[in-house]
This record gives C-alpha cells, sequence and structure tokens, in this order.
C-alpha cells in the first residue's frame, strides 16, 4: 500500500515538472501589484481631471465629451499601460533570474502572442467605441478584452491568473449594465484586482 501511494507521488511530481517545463512560470507578484498601484493613481487623476471639469462619471457617462477631454483620459491610460508593462519587465525579469528560467524562450513567447491577441482586438474595438462616441462602454471593454487575454494566456503560465481573468470579465459584465459605475469598475478591476491577485502570487510563490 505504501509503495502505491509512493507512485503516486512520483507520477504527480513528473507531471507537475512536466506542466512546470512547458509554462512561463517566472510572472512576478510585485508586478500586478505595482500595476495595480499605477492604475489607481491613474484613476485618481482622471477623477481629479472630470471634477476640474464639471463632469461627473456617473451621471455624465452618456454625454459627448470634448475630443480634449478623450485625449486626456487615452493619454492617462497610455502611461499607465507603459508603467504596467515597464514594471511587469522589470519584477519578471528579476524573478526568471531567481529560477533560474529565461525571460524570453518559446514559453514567454507563447504567453505574450496569446495575451496579446485578445488585448489588440479589444484596443481596436475601443478605438471605435472612441470614435462612434460610444464613451460609457470603453471602460467595461478595457476589463472584457483583458480578462480573455488573461484566460487565454493562462495555458502558458501560471494557472492563477485564469481566475483574476474570470473576475475582470465578470466585472466588465456588470459595468456594462450598471454604466455609470464604468470608471469605478475600471478602478477595481485594474487597481484592486491587481493589488490582490499581486500580493497572493508574491507570497504563494515568491516569498520562501
Amino acid at each position: 500500500m505504501n509503495q502505491q501511494h509512493e507512485h503516486l507521488a512520483d507520477l504527480r511530481e513528473i507531471r507537475n515538472i512536466m506542466d512546470r517545463s512547458s509554462r512561463f512560470i517566472s510572472l512576478s507578484g510585485l508586478s500586478g501589484i505595482f500595476a495595480g498601484l499605477f492604475a489607481m493613481a491613474g484613476a485618481a487623476l482622471v477623477k481629479w481631471y472630470l471634477s476640474q471639469h464639471n463632469i461627473v462619471y456617473r451621471s455624465d457617462y452618456s454625454v459627448n465629451l470634448n475630443w480634449d477631454v478623450i485625449t486626456f483620459l487615452v493619454s492617462v491610460a497610455l502611461v499607465v499601460l507603459v508603467l504596467a508593462l515597464g514594471s511587469a519587465v522589470f519584477f519578471t525579469s528579476r524573478q526568471a533570474q531567481r529560477v533560474n528560467q529565461k525571460i524570453w524562450d518559446s514559453k514567454s513567447q507563447r504567453l505574450v502572442l496569446n495575451l496579446a491577441i485578445p488585448l489588440a482586438v479589444g484596443g481596436v474595438f475601443c478605438g471605435l467605441l472612441l470614435y462612434h462616441g460610444v464613451i460609457y462602454l470603453v471602460a467595461p471593454s478595457m476589463l472584457i478584452f483583458y480578462g480573455l487575454g488573461l484566460i487565454n494566456g493562462s495555458k502558458y503560465t501560471l494557472s492563477d491568473i485564469r481566475y483574476l481573468g474570470i473576475c475582470e470579465i465578470i466585472l466588465g459584465l456588470l459595468a456594462s449594465f450598471f454604466i455609470g459605475y464604468g470608471l469605478l469598475a475600471w478602478t477595481i478591476g485594474f487597481g484592486v484586482l491587481h493589488i490582490i491577485y499581486g500580493t497572493l502570487m508574491y507570497f504563494k510563490y515568491e516569498r520562501k
């Protein structure tokens, strides 16, 4: 009986090794935390800017915003994206060195490709929404496509990221119904959820 348990344990270990060898396991929880902090700072800046222009998102989400406001919102989103990507590259590179894994190999390439496809489609779709003046669906769409990207990429990295993707999609769908809360949903999705996810991943995989 003990021998059977040992064989099962060996099989589980072999399966775990094979699974890890086919996945990019160096994603850092710290990158998630910093991405969340950057997103919350961006949301706070947007909130301040809207208040300076007497725009209350919850009641004015359906108004036709002028291009100065739209340009500011897009600029903040791009800055948050660049900072989040920068922190992801920095902390993930550091984590890859710790676990002796290459930062750019076939596994990370598959991860980036499968993550980038839904994000690129989502970016184009959000651009079309802005072009047609459907401002109130931009934030929910960003959450939904981002969630799809995470789920699509989870096959090539830590499976925990799938749960973050599911949460982002659910939040995006809720924000599509309650469109007056799009900015709040964006803050929770890209800010709070990232910080929670990053903290959990840090203590689960990195703090040893």
